[in-house]
């Protein structure tokens, strides 16, 4: 069977997912326009502002598809196929889940971040973890958006790396204070546009051109090299944005604040992420086709990183002018999540000292001490900072999970469609940081794998035994 079919067959798996598990998992949840949103309940011109469906789609889709669903599927095509398998699975049944039930949550708790979500169904204790990990999340993330992007301008243009972080730097400051319709909403259209030159255009081009799709494929690690990297777990934490990124629960409750209907929910929230899904699926493929073999792809890599392969590839594939145009469309990526990393990361505090945030001094008074600690994270080495990036991102979706998890199962619905991906992704998180030399313990490879499991099994049989428990404080959204 010709490569590219497999190919056909992973987009046509996402757009399945969408169709049939979407509903599924709508249903369940129960969306019910009957409901008053807090887009309706609650404006305030300023973060709660009614948006069309297609517009808040746009912005969704550009807030939580960074780099990651870019440079993390180019990294993890180096283990081969398992990279496509776990984008289109994870996509489905674990990153798309994750991000449904953290948008209609937040619409049901009036708008409300990730933190407070946690917090009235898993208590107050992880809610104070939720409001620690979302705060330096946000942090990183705005950080490694800041600079990724830099440096792709960089390559370029030629222009000092140092000249493109100021002028970003400048942006994020004002999308992160001024009214969300005044300039997200105005730029994400063309950003948008930017972006679908970029997903379509490589597609086409590796099909006009005549490459064999991934040629090298077979069902192994093909990590190149005598002692490949482990799949379990590196490529679920390597590939986060795409299949599944904690980052996006804390992106979800900015649109929650602009819907006017609970039943837009499932083609922005659940629809975005499978979106993504398809942006990775295209990267990975790239990865694996563009590059003949792992072993290329991996010298590319060393060459310049994840960056390094996308001006190879763009430029290769498309030409100057097309080239340059995918470049943009990969550097608009991490700009549209960087900026409402900041905007998030400001109305999280704000949540956590009940900070009115209509007066435009009280949302400098934050954002001002937020953009200085930004400023000094990008001295910092970037791997360095992606690195933690990675772990906390998917710590922090398997926290939203449980939450999720929990919501369902003391409304006596099936709560296994959160429980199932929470109880596999806390194996990994817990696993990854135990054999992590650099980040976490550096514990021999087969004991973390153990401890990941039981881990796991101490999460699932803790949910089963407590999860029905009443959490004081919490509101009811009957």
């Amino acid at each position: 069977m010709p490569g590219y079919v497999y190919f056909l067959l992973a987009c046509a798996a996402l757009l399945v997912g969408y169709l049939v598990y979407g509903k599924i998992v709508a249903k369940i949840f129960g969306e019910d326009d009957n409901r008053v949103t807090p887009a309706i309940s609650m404006a305030d011109g300023v973060d709660y502002v009614p948006m069309s469906p297609i517009k808040i789609w746009l912005i969704q889709l550009l807030n939580i598809a960074g780099i990651g669903p870019i440079f993390g599927p180019i990294l993890g095509a180096l283990y081969g196929p398992t990279a496509l398998l776990w984008i289109v699975i994870g996509s489905i049944f674990a990153g798309a889940t994750h991000d449904y039930f953290s948008g209609m949550l937040s619409i049901r708790y009036k708008g409300t971040n990730v933190p407070n979500i946690v917090g009235y169904n898993l208590g107050n204790v992880f809610k104070r973890i939720m409001q620690l990990f979302a705060v330096i999340l946000l942090l990183l993330v705005g950080v490694v958006f800041m600079t990724s992007p830099a440096m792709l301008l960089k390559n370029l243009t030629s222009i000092d790396m140092n000249v493109w972080l100021i002028i970003i730097f400048v942006y994020y400051l004002l999308a992160t204070i001024l009214p969300i319709d005044k300039i997200i909403g105005r730029l994400y259209p063309i950003f948008g546009a930017v972006l679908l030159i970029m997903a379509i255009g490589m597609t086409v081009m590796l099909f006009v051109k005549g490459y064999d799709f991934y040629p090298a494929a077979e069902m192994t690690n093909q990590f190149p090299g005598d002692n490949p990297l482990p799949i379990y777990p590196l490529i679920f934490v390597t590939i986060a944005c795409g299949a599944l990124s904690g980052f996006h629960a804390t992106q979800s409750p900015l649109m929650s604040r602009c819907l006017t209907k609970e039943s837009y929910g499932r083609p922005i929230f659940y629809g975005a992420m499978i979106g993504e899904g398809f942006i990775a699926l295209i990267w990975a493929t790239v990865g694996m086709t563009f590059y003949q073999s792992p072993a290329e792809l991996q010298a590319a890599l060393a060459s310049g990183g994840p960056a390094n392969v996308v001006n190879q590839s763009a430029l290769s594939l498309m030409g100057s002018i097309g080239g340059i145009l995918a470049v943009l469309g990969v550097i608009v990526l991490p700009i549209t999540s960087g900026d409402t990393a900041f905007r998030a990361a400001r109305l999280t505090i704000a949540e956590v000292f009940n900070f009115n945030q209509t007066p435009s001094k009280n949302r400098l008074s934050i954002a001002i001490p937020l953009f200085i600690v930004g400023a000094i994270l990008t001295q910092v080495d970037f791997n360095v900072i992606w690195r933690y990036f990675g772990w906390s991102n998917q710590t922090l979706a398997c926290i939203m999970l449980w939450a999720g998890a929990a919501y369902l199962y003391r409304k006596g619905r099936f709560h296994w469609i959160a429980s199932i991906p929470a109880t596999f992704m806390t194996s990994v998180v817990v696993c990854y940081i135990c054999m992590d030399k650099n980040l976490g313990f550096g514990i021999d490879y087969t004991i973390s794998v153990y401890i990941g499991i039981a881990g796991a099994l101490i999460a699932i049989g803790s949910f089963l035994a407590f999860a029905n428990k009443n959490i004081e404080g919490a509101p009811t959204d009957d």
